[in-house]
C-alpha cells in the first residue's frame, strides 16, 4: 500500500500543533519526532530568500529528496499515514502541491489577533536546547554549516535587541527585512498571520475540494468530538467513537480570547486596522 500524506496548513499559534498530536495519537498515523521539517522542506532552495518557494523551485530530485523522506518515516514508524505540519508551508502551497500531488490538506485557521498575541512571545523566547537538538538531527549533513550560522546570528541579535526579539522566527515572508524594519513585533506577528491564510486561500481554490477539509481553530475546541471524527472520516480512517473521545480528552476551550488579553486595548485596535480585511473574511471582526 501507498503512503498517505496528510498536511496540516495553519498560521503559527492556530492550533497546528495540538491537531499533529492528536492525529499521531492514533494507531498507524505517524510523524517526525520533532516540532517543524522546515530543514526537510527548503532543501535545494535554501538560498532562496523566503518560505514563498514558488512551484517551478520543485525539481525532480527535490521532489523525491522531501518523498523519500516521508517513506523513511512511513517505515521507521511502520504507519501508512504520515502527518506534517510546518507552518512556512502556508506559504507555498503551490510548491508543496507539485512535490506531493496526492497529498490532502487539513486547513486550520485562527483569530489573527490571538495568534499575534502567542505570536510574540515565541520571538522573544530563550533557547530550548533539546527542541534544537530534536530538530537538527532532520538538518540535510550539506545544509547544516548555513543554519548553524543563521542560528548564531539570531542568538546574537536578540542579545542587543531593544525588543530582546530573534532576528527571525517563523515563516520568512517576501520582503521580510522591510517588514521587521517598518513595523513593531506585534504587526510582524499579525502580518505573518495574514500572509500566511491568504496565501493559503488563494491556492486551495486552485486544489480539488475533495482534497482538502477547513476548520477553525475556535470551533475544533469547542466541538472536538465532532470536528475530529470529520477529519478521521475526510483522511479515511476509521476510528471509534470512544477512540475519538480519549483523543480530544486535553481539548479545552480556555485558550480562545488569551493572545487578544496579553494585549492593550490600543494594541488590539492597530492590529484590528492592519489586517481587519483579513480577520473579517474569517469573522474575527
Amino acid at each position: 500500500m501507498g503512503v498517505s500524506k496528510i498536511i496540516i496548513i495553519g498560521a503559527p499559534r492556530s492550533g497546528t500543533n495540538m491537531l499533529r498530536d492528536i492525529l499521531t495519537s492514533f494507531d498507524d498515523i505517524a510523524t517526525w519526532p520533532c516540532d517543524e521539517i522546515n530543514y526537510i522542506w527548503r532543501h535545494g532552495n535554501i538560498l532562496y530568500p523566503s518560505d514563498e518557494i514558488p512551484a517551478m523551485l520543485a525539481k525532480p530530485e527535490i521532489i523525491d529528496f522531501i518523498n523519500n523522506s516521508f517513506l523513511d518515516i512511513s517505515k521507521r514508524y511502520n504507519s501508512n499515514i504520515i502527518v506534517e505540519k510546518t507552518c512556512a508551508n502556508s506559504l507555498r502551497l503551490p510548491f508543496v502541491d507539485a512535490v506531493l500531488p496526492d497529498a490532502k490538506y487539513i486547513f486550520i485557521h485562527r483569530d489573527g489577533i490571538d495568534t499575534t498575541g502567542s505570536a510574540k512571545k515565541r520571538w522573544t523566547a530563550k533557547p530550548d536546547i533539546r527542541y534544537i537538538f530534536a530538530k537538527v538531527r532532520f538538518v540535510p549533513l550539506t545544509d547544516i554549516p548555513y543554519y548553524g550560522v543563521r542560528y548564531l546570528w539570531g542568538r546574537v541579535y536578540q542579545f542587543f535587541s531593544r525588543e530582546k526579539r530573534l532576528a527571525f522566527w517563523g515563516p520568512v515572508l517576501k520582503d521580510m527585512s522591510v517588514i521587521l524594519q517598518s513595523h513593531n513585533l506585534n504587526e510582524v506577528c499579525a502580518l505573518q498571520w495574514q500572509h500566511c491564510v491568504e496565501k493559503s486561500e488563494e491556492a486551495f481554490s486552485k486544489i480539488p475540494s475533495d482534497r482538502v477539509i477547513r476548520i477553525s481553530y475556535e470551533d475544533f475546541v469547542l466541538k472536538p468530538k465532532q470536528n475530529l471524527s470529520n477529519i478521521m472520516q475526510f483522511i479515511g480512517k476509521d476510528v471509534m467513537p470512544e477512540e475519538i473521545a480519549i483523543a480530544v480528552k486535553d481539548v479545552f476551550p480556555q485558550s480562545i480570547g488569551k493572545g487578544r488579553k496579553a494585549l492593550s486595548e490600543q494594541e488590539v485596535k492597530n492590529l484590528e486596522s492592519l489586517v481587519g480585511k483579513t480577520l473579517k473574511r474569517y469573522d474575527y471582526l
